[in-house]
């Protein structure tokens, strides 16, 4: 896991680092949290680790395991499922609500994104493609001006991100993810919110059928 850095709270910190470990697996389904070792670990005093793994097991991330107390969670099919059924009706509302949005700024920062996207297929990188993949989409929710969305995804993301990495692996895999990103995109930018819509409703199932097979 990273360092603490002095930019934001520890409580803050102590979160991300430690869902970053849980999403990307350095630590892995099952995995014993204690708050003294992960807080050696970040070189922190305990009370922002329990603040963390408290919003964590909230949301999902951790869990009781009787005596060996905080484990990391199982990935949950169940939840997958429902993430991908209800993506595939609020993204095509979000991308409605976002292409009269689109302003030279946001245009410029989604082509970079797409960009940054294939550059890190080319670079073998499933963290950075990932990471690219989910700031898309969250650039379209923020765009959306619906709060409601952008934040409900964001966490949702956080979940997702469990088991994209793998999927994501393959090149092949990856290359028709982004081609799809950048059909969406250009149909937004041309003012196709129809289009749009429609375009990332297949998206979203393609993105199921995809991390269904790893979820077995």
């Amino acid at each position: 896991m990273e360092s603490i850095q002095p930019s934001r709270t520890l409580v803050e910190q102590a979160y991300s680092i430690i869902l970053d470990a849980i999403c990307d697996r350095t630590l892995a389904p099952g995995e014993r949290l204690t708050q003294e070792e992960v807080a050696t670990r970040l070189n922190v005093w305990r009370q922002p680790v329990m603040h963390a793994l408290a919003t964590l097991k909230s949301q999902g991330f951790v869990q009781e395991s009787g005596k060996r107390g905080l484990v990391v969670a199982p990935v949950d099919r169940t939840l997958f499922e429902a993430i991908y059924q209800f993506r595939s009706a609020v993204e095509p509302l979000a991308v409605r609500l976002a292409t009269p949005r689109l302003t030279p700024e946001s245009i410029a920062k989604g082509r970079s994104l797409i960009v940054h996207g294939k550059e890190a297929i080319h670079a073998h990188d499933p963290r950075a493609i990932v990471r690219a993949d989910m700031d898309l989409h969250l650039l379209i929710y923020e765009l959306s001006g619906n709060p409601l969305i952008l934040d409900t995804m964001r966490l949702n993301w956080n979940h997702l991100r469990r088991s994209m990495g793998e999927v994501l692996r393959s090149p092949g895999m990856s290359i028709s993810v982004w081609k799809e990103h950048d059909a969406i995109f250009t149909a937004m930018v041309r003012g196709d919110a129809d289009e749009a819509a429609q375009l990332i409703e297949q998206h979203v199932r393609e993105a199921m059928k995809r991390v269904a097979p790893g979820l077995a």
